[in-house]
């Protein structure tokens, strides 16, 4: 398997400014199809104006951005050099709902520039919240490993034994910058579902109700007036214009309210957390769908219908989820 795969498994690299210090970023991808298509990380090319991919066997080609996702982190390249259909294998995508924490997977990618480098690990975790502050979003349904992951590796594949891609290495969570044990993958179903826009409209629009929000503790829910066991998300701000403000939603931070609006369920499906809300907006609805938005206001609650538009949920900074450091 390992050598059939790594066939499929080029560096990326990334030339700056010559002029300018650490000009050149390293990364990893691998072969979608046989029409010389890439799959990486959008962070790895993000801003890149010349991008090279290095293959096993040693040829190098040049390739151009053709479609970025920031708020999935995942982009596609196009080989625009002449190449051999023939010569290139593109990796399967494997089924990612199916994976269970413990499964063993394996990672190759270019870590510190150390082509064809291979770790493996378990599935420590499904499901995560993978929040980038920086930027205001959250991409949901990520993938824990404990599979090494470093910088370089950004891009590259997770595999499972049989060599079908499960997802594509990300992040890491480290207070160093170096792996300690907690990497993440954005799982393949993710892939399987933003690729194709990708590559036919050079981006994916996501669905979003402009509001951000905390999942509820007991000491929150307290300080609310509800039962310390009570389970939703608080509302604290909901975006001007957007469709949670046409909806008639209420956030915290609205002048003469005390307390905003707790979501405690969307189209009958209970939320218990601010997961819940991200993952069943990202992956179970599309720009223009209605959704209904069941909330607890004061001691009442609440029908409201909303459109998902364009943009995405933001993540609310007092839910205090620390960003994992990004390898590149």
């Amino acid at each position: 398997m390992t050598s059939r795969v790594k066939t499929s498994i080029p560096n990326i690299i990334i030339n700056g400014n010559p002029l300018e210090s650490q000009s050149t970023r390293l990364g990893s991808g691998f072969v979608y199809d046989a029409e010389g298509r890439i799959i990486t990380n959008n962070h790895v090319v993000d801003g890149a104006k010349t991008v090279d991919v290095t293959f096993v066997d040693g040829n190098i080609y040049s390739a151009k951005v053709v479609g970025t996702d920031a708020f999935s982190d995942i982009a596609v390249l196009q080989m625009t050099d002449d190449f051999s259909k023939e010569h290139l294998t593109a990796l399967l995508l494997g089924n990612s709902s199916q994976l269970q924490v413990g499964q063993q997977v394996i990672a190759i990618g270019n870590p510190f520039g150390l082509s064809d480098t291979m770790t493996t690990g378990i599935v420590s975790q499904l499901g995560r919240l993978l929040p980038n502050q920086e930027m205001g979003f959250s991409i949901p349904n990520a993938i824990q490993t404990d599979a090494a992951i470093n910088p370089g590796n950004s891009g590259g594949p997770l595999l499972d034994i049989h060599g079908n891609v499960l997802g594509v290495n990300t992040a890491i969570k480290s207070n160093t910058g170096e792996f300690s044990g907690i990497g993440f993958a954005i799982p393949s179903s993710t892939v399987t579902r933003i690729v194709p826009h990708l590559i036919q409209e050079g981006k994916y629009d996501h669905a979003w109700l402009g509001i951000s929000g905390a999942s509820l503790t007991p000491d929150l829910a307290e300080q609310l007036g509800l039962p310390r066991d009570f389970k939703g998300v608080a509302i604290a701000s909901v975006t001007p214009g957007g469709p949670a403000d046409k909806a008639g939603m209420i956030g915290a931070t609205k002048s003469n309210v005390p307390a905003g609006d707790v979501i405690t369920a969307i189209n009958g499906h209970a939320v218990k957390r601010i997961e819940d809300v991200i993952f069943y907006i990202e992956e179970q609805t599309a720009v223009g769908d209605n959704v209904v938005i069941t909330v607890n206001r004061g001691a009442s609650h609440k029908t409201l219908l909303q459109p998902c538009s364009q943009g995405r949920f933001l993540l609310c900074r007092r839910a205090r989820v620390l960003p994992p450091r990004r390898p590149r």
